[in-house]
């Protein structure tokens, strides 16, 4: 349970996991990383906006510099908070987080201009909607890596 609680804490806000686990200089220094981003990226006003619908002034908005260096502080401190809670003993257990890392920063790369059926998501939703491939890529590696080095140790 102890895990699950850790993750859902981290996925709320980068830190809160750190903090249940005991590691509070590490979860205010997330925290902290975390406020500086959000503010410098305009966040929140790029989440008011999207969730209104006006995706064009979220994009307008949003300070794409600042922007994409959340994906990778936010998917490294869920990947922190779960490995110090006891999660991630397999092999190869951070694939998910980094492609979703990674797949979700692409997402925000493109995010002001890719439409899909002539929608355009914008900044907040293009980037969730890449944490599936990014879980789904993560998942296949995680297997090929473990399954490749057990195959060699045989």
């Amino acid at each position: 349970m102890k895990v699950a609680e850790v993750m859902f804490w981290s996925i709320a806000l980068p830190g809160f996991g750190q903090i249940l686990n005991g590691k509070l200089v590490k979860g205010i220094v997330l925290i902290g990383l975390e406020m500086i981003i959000n503010v410098q990226a305009n966040i929140n006003d790029i989440i008011i906006y999207s969730f209104y619908g006006q995706i064009d002034l979220a994009i307008e908005t949003a300070e794409f510099q600042w922007l994409m260096f959340y994906p990778c502080l936010y998917f490294f401190a869920i990947w922190d908070a779960y490995k110090d809670a006891g999660g991630g003993n397999k092999p190869f257990a951070f694939f998910p987080f980094v492609c979703c890392a990674y797949s979700v920063t692409i997402g925000t790369i493109f995010s002001s201009s890719f439409t899909l059926f002539d929608v355009l998501f914008g900044p907040i939703w293009l980037p969730i909607l890449s944490v599936l491939p990014g879980l789904f890529l993560g998942i296949l590696l995680q297997m090929i890596m473990t399954k490749t080095t057990s195959t060699k140790l045989k």
